[in-house]
């Protein structure tokens, strides 16, 4: 899912958690179906379901919190919450300063959106949320990349027409085509990264232990399928 590229700011940012009943999950909170804010105010969608079993799983009491994608890597390192769960796919690139669980998504396919069908992917201008592997993607393969903070500007980019398409997460641009009628997915499934994960600090060890048990018990008794299925229709399942 969502990919953040590490900044060497990131790099130095150290910090330790002592383990506790009580972790904080740190999420974004705007990009569903994977986590978004509802009219209540509250973190809703798949990780919110996931975490809040995880966590009764490994015996913890979770809080959720909020924080904006460009620095949500470092403000895990620099101990403002606990965990990451947060539609972020595991690379090498991020786990040379964080660690990560056991995935609980398989690899999910990127899409593109565009309003014309006959768009230029390869040339043209693509736009992609700041600091994620599709950004890396698109600046890799030639296209002119043009970047903003959150997922709702990509899709404004396009319909105002600053950029010919956009590449992100295919769960999360799909319903938005599926309802949006200048909209349509175009091109290939591109497929990034190695699954989604919880991170957590280098430190914290046994924090991820707790939470990798939890998973494999989810995948064992199919209740992680069960929610990738509600959440995530189309998503493959483990």
């Amino acid at each position: 899912m969502k990919h953040l590229i590490l900044t060497t700011a990131a790099l130095a940012l150290t910090a330790g958690m002592a383990m506790a009943d009580t972790v904080r999950m740190g999420t974004e909170g705007a990009y569903a179906p994977y986590n978004f804010i509802n009219d209540a105010g509250e973190v809703d969608g798949f990780e919110r379901e996931l975490g809040d079993e995880l966590c009764t799983r490994a015996e913890l009491t979770c809080e959720w919190v909020t924080n904006e994608w460009d620095s949500i890597i470092p403000n895990l390192v620099g101990g403002n919450y606990d965990t990451i769960i947060a539609g972020m796919s595991i690379t090498d690139e991020r786990d040379e300063v964080i660690d990560f669980t056991d995935p609980y998504t398989q690899p999910d396919p990127s899409a593109y959106v565009a309003m014309s069908d006959d768009v230029d992917l390869e040339g043209g201008v693509i736009a992609a949320q700041t600091g994620t592997i599709q950004a890396s993607h698109v600046a890799s393969m030639g296209a002119t990349l043009v970047e903003f903070a959150t997922p709702d500007e990509t899709i404004a980019a396009v319909k105002n027409g600053e950029a010919d398409a956009v590449l992100a997460d295919k769960g999360f641009l799909e319903p938005i085509a599926n309802e949006d009628g200048d909209l349509m997915i175009v091109g290939e499934d591109v497929l990034l990264g190695g699954g989604i994960g919880l991170g957590v600090r280098e430190s914290d060890g046994e924090l991820k232990e707790k939470f990798n048990a939890a998973i494999q018990s989810m995948k064992e008794d199919g209740s992680l399928n069960a929610l990738i299925e509600k959440w995530l229709p189309g998503s493959a399942t483990f």
